[in-house]
């Protein structure tokens, strides 16, 4: 990989963080940031720097992620910031803010993606990342009326042809569902949720289909439906396989609670599998947000047992 030119490094960079194992993104997108540095190329530079950090968010090393992402959000913040800086500064906001989602810190988070917003125009897709950023950092916070009026607006972002925007439209599903399991509308987060698995099928992108899985299981459960565990299971398993850990955890700790009457050994396996990922998790962390996390109560009462 040491001989391949910015554009190859790049390519494979994207490829494997929207279609593949994101952590195999890694040594590519790192070589990537320092090849364009050392060669004065800045708009590439924070490009790979972006996806490296998305990456490192999707593989659970947030303690990395913030690393890189940080100064990208600054940098983008700095008066004589190019546009092409700008544009990657506010997608690196909309990724911030989700890192902390993950945690559990949702003012921190409604703060990042606010940052990441004013760096743009309103238009375009780190416009709409942001705003649908602020709907999901509503949604944590338990604010309907803000996740409703959020994600509508996102919504007015997306371009008119259904085929393209993928990921965002999947994302935009995703808040959906999160929407609607808020709102004690089970039916309805099925129903985003479902759309979300056929997009995320159809790109060919297994991370996007375990999330999919993993939301579209717990809306089934919510709603009484005997689909939920496999939805779970399938999420789970799919995200093992990718190195997903932040969504290895929710996925096995919810199989788990939801086998431990009916099958005991799967539903232990599965609950110590989740208490795994946590910890690994953890230990990519500094200590304060180590702290933070570990206290979650979610997560407390998960690793008491």
């Amino acid at each position: 990989m040491a001989e391949l030119d910015l554009g190859e490094l790049l390519a494979i960079g994207e490829r494997a963080a929207f279609h593949g194992p994101p952590g195999r993104a890694v040594q590519a997108l790192e070589q990537a940031v320092g090849l364009a540095r050392d060669t004065g190329r800045s708009a590439e530079a924070t490009a790979a720097a972006w996806l490296l950090g998305l990456s490192l968010n999707a593989a659970g090393r947030y303690g990395h992620a913030l690393e890189v992402l940080n100064p990208l959000l600054a940098g983008g913040e700095e008066a004589a910031a190019p546009p092409e800086v700008r544009l990657f500064a506010a997608l690196a906001g909309a990724t911030l803010g989700s890192v902390h989602r993950q945690l559990g810190i949702h003012e921190t988070a409604r703060e990042m993606d606010g940052r990441g917003l004013a760096l743009t125009e309103g238009t375009g897709e780190p416009a709409f990342a942001c705003r649908l950023g602020l709907a999901a950092d509503a949604v944590g916070l338990g604010d309907s009326a803000s996740a409703h009026s959020e994600a509508d607006t996102a919504a007015t972002l997306l371009p008119e042809r259904p085929t393209e925007w993928w990921r965002q439209r999947v994302h935009y599903d995703w808040v959906r569902t999160e929407i609607g399991l808020l709102d004690d509308d089970a039916e309805g987060a099925v129903d985003t949720a479902d759309s979300a698995v056929e997009r995320a099928e159809r790109a060919r992108a297994p991370r996007h289909v375990a999330k999919s899985l993993l939301f579209l299981g717990v809306a089934q459960v919510q709603l009484g439906m005997p689909e939920g565990a496999g939805s779970l299971r399938r999420a789970a398993t799919l995200a093992e396989g990718l190195g997903a850990l932040p969504l290895v955890w929710p996925a096995r700790a919810l199989l788990g609670a939801l086998l431990m009457d009916s099958d005991e050994v799967e539903g232990a396996a599965s609950l110590g599998a989740a208490r795994t990922a946590v910890l690994s998790i953890a230990g990519n962390l500094p200590a304060d947000l180590r702290t933070t996390w570990l206290s979650r109560p979610d997560l407390a009462a998960l690793l008491e047992g």
